[in-house]
Formats: structure tokens, C-alpha cells, sequence
């Protein structure tokens, strides 16, 4: 089990990016959550399987039709042990 924190900047708000990341999280049996953060950033937080995650941050990283990906910078960080994959709002805790 890996966990990691993604920031993704470039085109990724208003776009349907966090959909695109909820739907890989699906397929690929991921946990965690995708939010936008203030600015033009958007933030997944992800656990799973070491090499299904690494499938998943793959997929991200090309992103979707009308995303564009500027930045990607990926942190390892401790398992938490989240249930399912969900997309927050900024103002969730």
C-alpha cells in the first residue's frame, strides 16, 4: 500500500478534470479524494496498490481531453486508510 499527495497545476478547474481523476480512481481501485484548491491548482490525495497507483498517476499526468498539464509534482506521505475515492471542495476538512 503507497500513498501520495499530488498538486497539478495548468488548466485543470472548470474543465472536468476532478471527474476525470474520479473516474480513473475507479478503475484503477484507488482511494482518497481530488479537490480544486484556491488559485488554479488542483490537489489528489491518493492511496492503493503500489503499481494500480502508479497506473492511476500515470493516467493523471496525461489528463483529460480539455485539461492541460503544467506541473505535476507528486510527495509520498504516510497510508491513511480511506475507504473509497470522492471529490471534495475546497471548504471540506
Amino acid at each position: 500500500m503507497k500513498r501520495v499527495r499530488v498538486i497539478i497545476s495548468g488548466r485543470v478547474q472548470g474543465v472536468g478534470f476532478r471527474y476525470f481523476v474520479q473516474e480513473k480512481a475507479l478503475h484503477f481501485g484507488i482511494k482518497g479524494y481530488v479537490k480544486n484548491l484556491p488559485g488554479e491548482n488542483v490537489e489528489i490525495d491518493a492511496e492503493g496498490d503500489e503499481m494500480q497507483l502508479d497506473r492511476f498517476l500515470a493516467a493523471c499526468r496525461r489528463g483529460s481531453l480539455h485539461a492541460r498539464i503544467d506541473d505535476f509534482i507528486v510527495q509520498k506521505i504516510p497510508v491513511f486508510g480511506y475507504t473509497r475515492f470522492r471529490i471534495r471542495h475546497c471548504s471540506d476538512f
